[in-house]
């Protein structure tokens, strides 16, 4: 379990380096509504974030937040949820 909050500057970091940054797509702008769909990222790159979260930062996981996760918002929420 995590004893810091899991953060936006987090969640990029994981992207950037498993999926990359989606041409076009600005991610020091206000991204924390626009769903993954609309900023370039697929189902496939989420689910790779979501298990490097797991690894990464022993924020335990489960298919749920991949559902629940459809913005990086969502995603902060419920991963410290879990934390």
């Amino acid at each position: 379990m995590s004893t810091n909050p899991f953060t936006l500057a987090d969640l990029k970091k994981i992207l950037l380096e498993g999926a990359g940054a989606p041409e076009g797509v600005d991610l020091d702008a206000d991204i924390l509504d626009i769903e993954f769909a609309a900023l370039g990222y697929d189902s496939l790159a989420i689910l790779e974030t979501v298990g490097r979260v797991e690894r990464e930062y022993g924020i335990p996981t489960d298919d749920s937040i991949l559902a629940e996760a459809t913005t990086p918002r969502a995603f902060l929420d419920a991963a410290n949820a879990r934390s």
